[in-house]
C-alpha cells in the first residue's frame, strides 16, 4: 500500500510540472506577434509623426492662424439703394418730362464702417494672442504625451530585462528540479524537497505570469501612442543614463522651466490675453462711425442731389461698463492665476529634484556591483546544492531573497529613470537627455 502510495505521488508530482511547463508556454503558442525594434529615438520619431492626437492638435493651430487672418479684414461696405416702382400709371417711370426735367426717382448710398479707438489692431491683438495659446496648448498636449511615451518605454525595457533574468532563473530551477524528479524516483530523497523545490519553480512562474501581464499593458499604451495597430511586440533597448543631481542647480531649473514649461506659459499668454481684452472694451466706448457718399435722383430740394452721410451711435446710455468692469476683474483673477502657476512650478521643480537626489543613490556602483555580484552567486548557489554542500532551506532562503532582490533592483531603475524624465517635464525641456 505505501509502494502504491508513493508511486501515485510520484506520477502527480510529474503530471503537475508538465502542465506548469504547458501552462507557460501557452501564450507563446496562443499567439507570435511579430517584433518591432525601436530604440528610444526611433520611437519618438515615430510618435511626432503618427499621433493622432498631435495630428488633431495642429489643426487647432491653423484654426486660429485662419481666424487671425479674418480678424484683419476690413468690414464690407454697405449698399443702399431705393427707387420708385410705379407712378404717374408706369412701372419704373425714369427719364425727363417735355419741359426737360427729371421723372421718376431713385436713391443711392454706400456706407462703410470705420472702427474707431484702434479697435480693429486691438482685435487683430486678440486672434494673435488665441492662436499663441493653440500653440502652448499644442506644446503641453506634447510635453504630456512625451512624458507618458518615456514611462511607457522606460517600464517595457525594465520589464524585458526582467523577464530575461527570471527566464535564466527558471532554467536553472527547471535542471535542478529534473535531476531531483530522477533522484525520487530511485528514493534517494525526500518528497517534501521535492516539492520545495517545485515551490519555487511555480513562484518564478507567477513571476514571470505577472510579468507578462505587466508587459502587455504597457505595450498597449505604447503602440496606441505610437498608432502601431498590427499584432506586434515592440522590443525595447535597455536605458542607461548617468547624471549628477549635484550638477543641477534648482534656481537654474527653475528659471528654465519659466521660459519652456507650457502650463505656466500658458498661463502668462491667458493674462495677456485678458489684458487686451480689457484694452479691447475699454475701445467699444468709443462709437464707430459709418461714412459714405449719397445720391438722391429727384426728391431732394435740387434734383441730383450728391451728398455725404455720416452716422454714429450717442454714447449716453450704453458705454460698456458692464463688460469693461468683467474684463477688468478677469485681469486681476488671472493675475492670481498666474501668481498660483508660479507657486506650483517652484515646488513641482524642487520636488522633482529631490526625487532624482533620492533614486540616484541606488545608481551608485556599489550598488550594481552587488546586484551583479548576487545574480552570480545564484547558479553557485543551485550547484552547491545539489552537490549537498548547503541546505535545502539554505538555497530555498536564498532564493526567496533573490527574487526580492530582482523587484527591487528592477523598480529602483525605473524609478531612477521616470525621476529623471519627471524633472525633464516639469522643466519643459530635456535638461537630462535619455
Amino acid at each position: 500500500m505505501n509502494t502504491l502510495l508513493r508511486r501515485t505521488a510520484r506520477w502527480a508530482l510529474l503530471l503537475c510540472f508538465s502542465l506548469g511547463n504547458l501552462l507557460l508556454s501557452v501564450p507563446a503558442l496562443a499567439q507570435r506577434p511579430d517584433t518591432v525594434r525601436l530604440s528610444l529615438r526611433d520611437a519618438e520619431q515615430i510618435f511626432l509623426e503618427k499621433n493622432l492626437s498631435l495630428v488633431a492638435a495642429r489643426y487647432d493651430i491653423d484654426i486660429n492662424k485662419a481666424l487671425a487672418k479674418q480678424a484683419a479684414l476690413w468690414d464690407n461696405p454697405i449698399l443702399e439703394t431705393d427707387q420708385n416702382i410705379y407712378s404717374n400709371k408706369r412701372f419704373f417711370e425714369h427719364g425727363k418730362d417735355a419741359s426737360g426735367n427729371p421723372v421718376g426717382q431713385y436713391f443711392i448710398q454706400v456706407q462703410q464702417l470705420i472702427k474707431t479707438a484702434g479697435k480693429r489692431s486691438k482685435l487683430m491683438d486678440m486672434a494673435a494672442s488665441n492662436t499663441r495659446l493653440a500653440e502652448l496648448q499644442f506644446g503641453e498636449l506634447m510635453r504630456t504625451l512625451k512624458y507618458q511615451l518615456r514611462a511607457d518605454y522606460y517600464q517595457s525595457a525594465v520589464l524585458q530585462e526582467q523577464r530575461k533574468l527570471l527566464l535564466n532563473q527558471l532554467q536553472t530551477l527547471q535542471k535542478l528540479q529534473t535531476g531531483m524528479q530522477a533522484q525520487l524516483t530511485l528514493g534517494n530523497i525526500a518528497q517534501k524537497e521535492y516539492l520545495r523545490v517545485q515551490s519555487l519553480v511555480i513562484g518564478i512562474q507567477q513571476d514571470l505570469t505577472d510579468n507578462q501581464r505587466d508587459l502587455w499593458d504597457v505595450q498597449t499604451e505604447l503602440k496606441t501612442l505610437l498608432q502601431i495597430t498590427s499584432n506586434s511586440f515592440v522590443q525595447t533597448e535597455p536605458v542607461s543614463v548617468a547624471v549628477s543631481p549635484d550638477t543641477l542647480r534648482t534656481d537654474q531649473l527653475i528659471e528654465k522651466a519659466r521660459q519652456y514649461n507650457t502650463a505656466y506659459l500658458i498661463q502668462q499668454e491667458t493674462l495677456q490675453y485678458q489684458q487686451k481684452n480689457l484694452l479691447y472694451q475699454q475701445a467699444l466706448r468709443v462709437p464707430d462711425i459709418m461714412i459714405g457718399p449719397e445720391y438722391d435722383h429727384n426728391s431732394n430740394y435740387t434734383p441730383r442731389y450728391v451728398g455725404l452721410s455720416i452716422s454714429l451711435p450717442l454714447p449716453l446710455l450704453n458705454k460698456n461698463q458692464g463688460n469693461i468692469k468683467a474684463a477688468r476683474i478677469s485681469v486681476k483673477q488671472q493675475e492670481t492665476n498666474l501668481v498660483q502657476a508660479g507657486d506650483k512650478l517652484t515646488n513641482d521643480v524642487q520636488g522633482a529634484l529631490l526625487k532624482l537626489y533620492a533614486t540616484a543613490q541606488t545608481q551608485l556602483p556599489d550598488y550594481k556591483q552587488f546586484y551583479t555580484a548576487y545574480s552570480q552567486l545564484m547558479d553557485k548557489m543551485a550547484q552547491s546544492y545539489q552537490q549537498r554542500q548547503i541546505s535545502l532551506v539554505e538555497f530555498a532562503d536564498f532564493f526567496d531573497n533573490y527574487r526580492e532582490m530582482i523587484s527591487k533592483q528592477n523598480n529602483q531603475q525605473l524609478n531612477y529613470l521616470l525621476s529623471i524624465e519627471e524633472l525633464n517635464y516639469q522643466a519643459g525641456t530635456d535638461v537630462i537627455h535619455p
